[in-house]
């Protein structure tokens, strides 16, 4: 688990080398929003995370991205990802990799789904650092590879102050609560709901009052599970907001317990479950 955790932090200290070339005013930025293959930041995230692997752009075929062009709070900024592609036995949505590209770490998650998901989609809420193309990559269990851009027009989010302060945030901190929506059905897709307590800090926000910047401290990896089979799982970056909280698909398949395991950049762990009776 430390090996892993290791591997992790040293590929997103990497990526955060590429984030530097982001630097550049709001102007600049905006005279990219048409053109979102010439960010050089995207250009070696590109390079480090797939090599020369073909990536079909502009596929909201199979991949669909809904975020705000311009974001009422940077620092809360939501974003929902959704796949076209119908599971099937033969091919589906194994991961989605979520991009940002101004972000001074830009690589904010990578998602990794299983049949038991059902649907192969994420809704969740993020901090935008720069005017900045945000990108959404499907890869399907045959290694294929699609991608679909939105650009943001948002700044700060990630030097921004949290929302409550430090005391307040470390009494209620790894609490999480799921939910479910609607009428639970046996082999039916069911959306869910898990909300963490956690300051998801970037390391990047001042404290006023000490003139200090406070430590990074954020949700680096999330498993969920039901009946003890994997749904979910996620390596996860500051760039999730404050509060991390995911929207997701599960497909339950009989009486079980919804799970989520989660593990911050501190190695503290958290766990919450909730048990299921399906109709049938």
């Amino acid at each position: 688990m430390i090996a892993s955790k290791r591997r992790w932090l040293a590929r997103m200290a990497g990526l955060a080398v590429a984030g530097l070339l982001a630097a550049g005013s709001a102007q600049a930025q905006l005279k990219s929003a048409d053109n979102p293959e010439a960010n050089p930041v995207w250009q070696k995230l590109r390079a480090a995370l797939f090599a020369d692997r073909p990536i079909k752009a502009g596929a909201d075929e199979v991949v669909q991205l809904d975020a705000p062009t311009r974001a009422e709070d940077a620092a809360v900024v939501p974003i929902a990802v959704r796949t076209r592609l119908p599971p099937s036995a033969t091919r589906r949505v194994d991961k989605l990799y979520l991009i940002i590209d101004n972000n001074p770490t830009p690589l904010a998650a990578v998602f990794q789904f299983t049949p038991q998901s059902g649907q192969a989609d994420i809704e969740t809420r993020v901090r935008v650092d720069e005017y900045t193309h945000v990108r959404a990559i499907a890869e399907t269990n045959d290694g294929q590879l699609y991608m679909t851009t939105r650009f943001v027009k948002a700044s700060g989010g990630c030097s921004a102050p949290p929302g409550k302060d430090a005391q307040a945030a470390l009494a209620s901190l790894g609490k999480m609560r799921l939910r479910v929506d609607g009428d639970v059905t046996r082999n039916k897709p069911v959306l869910a709901q898990l909300m963490i307590s956690h300051p998801n800090n970037s390391g990047l926000a001042m404290d006023q009052s000490t003139r200090q910047y406070t430590p990074a401290h954020f949700v680096r990896k999330l498993d969920i599970s039901y009946a003890g089979k994997p749904v979910l799982s996620a390596e996860l970056d500051f760039a999730i907001s404050e509060n991390p909280n995911f929207r997701f698909w599960f497909v339950p398949t009989g009486e079980g317990e919804l799970k989520a395991e989660v593990v911050d950049s501190k190695d503290l762990r958290f766990e919450s479950a909730l048990t299921l009776r399906p109709s049938n």
